[in-house]
């Protein structure tokens, strides 16, 4: 089965009681059972759950892998990655990655004796010296957030298979539209759906892919023992923005592509990043590993924090807010916003200074994104 053909039946299964088309939402915490210990298969909607299995096998079937675990949020989904470790244990992560995610290793994970590592995986030539005989994982987002900086995957895996580690991989920007982690060697994928999964900035909503038996049985009992699980209706809208995944990404591909080349060419402009233009490190790679260079755009304008307020504020298609991915276009100021929760003395070594704009370029038509572009910047 194509991809395209995948967002919409990938993993599903007819419904058997009436025929409905699409997964029932089954808004229900219980199950009757014939006698004790005798069940249809549910028993109580923490541990399963009809429609949250609809979504777990769509996930599975679009990363190629054979399991999927939906969860409350993002974060809950790598929190229950980083349960599987003990104090003691050392976890190599980018040095350039979502603010929460940071916030969750260094401000909880941490004080219970997890280490984690901070540093530039953009170069893989050096990072054999930071691995340890404590080291058991190394997690990566690439594109990253907001630097969208590209991690060679399928080399990173080899590494890891070297020096029995495991490899997660942060999908959110690429989407398995773009890029499929598993393919590349990756053991876990992990999406914040909240952002192109669903696609409309309704849902907060994380997933994991896998195909290890031995470590889905251990985040399956981590989700159910944890209970960060997503409820039936959530579920349900993630499932329905997948279907429309493949067009939604398409142009979000090709409304970025524009916007990109147009911001490059601006006088205000400083530096852009979007892993398109052939002089973007690791150009070569995205290339590779990706179908596309995706809708995520970040550059600096040449001027002080006041002119970058200005700017940020005058938007009037693009809405100025948190998050990604959804069908409108969102602008977003990650020192103030998305990765306040990092200190600014760490942000300005990896890039993210004051400067600093975010784009999630959405699925208008493009002339009124780029209207809007240039009468926000002068």
């Amino acid at each position: 089965m194509k991809f395209n053909t995948k967002t919409i039946h990938g993993g599903q299964i007819k419904e058997k009681a009436y025929g409905a088309v699409m997964p029932p939402i089954y808004q229900t915490s219980t199950y009757s059972q014939k006698s004790p210990g005798e069940h249809s298969g549910y028993e109580y909607s923490r541990t399963q759950n009809p429609t949250r299995h609809a979504l777990e096998r769509s996930i599975a079937s679009l990363e190629n892998a054979k399991y999927g675990l939906a969860f409350s949020s993002g974060l809950s989904a790598i929190d229950a990655i980083m349960k599987l470790f003990s104090p003691g244990d050392e976890i190599i992560s980018t040095n350039d990655l979502y603010g929460g995610s940071y916030r969750l290793f260094e401000k909880v994970f941490k004080k219970f004796g997890l280490k984690f590592i901070f540093i530039d995986l953009r170069n893989l030539d050096h990072i054999e010296k930071v691995i340890t005989s404590k080291t058991k994982l190394i997690w990566v987002e690439t594109p990253t957030n907001p630097m969208i900086n590209i991690i060679d995957i399928g080399r990173l895996s080899k590494i890891c298979k070297s020096n029995n580690l495991l490899l997660a991989v942060d999908n959110t920007f690429s989407t398995p539209f773009l890029q499929k982690p598993i393919d590349l060697g990756a053991d876990i994928v992990m999406h914040s759906a909240t952002k192109f999964l669903a696609g409309h900035s309704d849902v907060i909503l994380g997933l994991l892919a896998l195909s290890n038996d031995e470590l889905a049985e251990k985040l399956f009992f981590m989700q159910n023992s944890s209970g960060a699980i997503c409820g039936p209706m959530d579920s349900f809208l993630t499932l329905r923005g997948i279907k429309t995944l493949h067009v939604r990404m398409q142009r979000h591909c090709e409304n970025a592509k524009v916007i990109a080349k147009f911001l490059e060419d601006h006088d205000r402009v400083d530096k852009v990043y979007w892993p398109g233009f052939e002089n973007h490190p690791n150009h070569a790679i995205a290339k590779n590993q990706m179908s596309d260079f995706g809708g995520m755009i970040s550059f600096t304008i040449k001027g002080d924090f006041d002119l970058v307020k200005k700017i940020t504020s005058s938007f009037k298609v693009f809405t100025l807010a948190e998050s990604l991915g959804g069908v409108e276009s969102l602008v977003n100021h990650p020192a103030t916003m998305t990765h306040a929760s990092i200190p600014k003395e760490e942000r300005d070594k990896i890039g993210i200074v004051d400067s600093l704009i975010r784009l999630s370029v959405g699925i208008e038509d493009i002339s009124d994104l780029l209207d809007d572009i240039k009468q926000a910047i002068n």
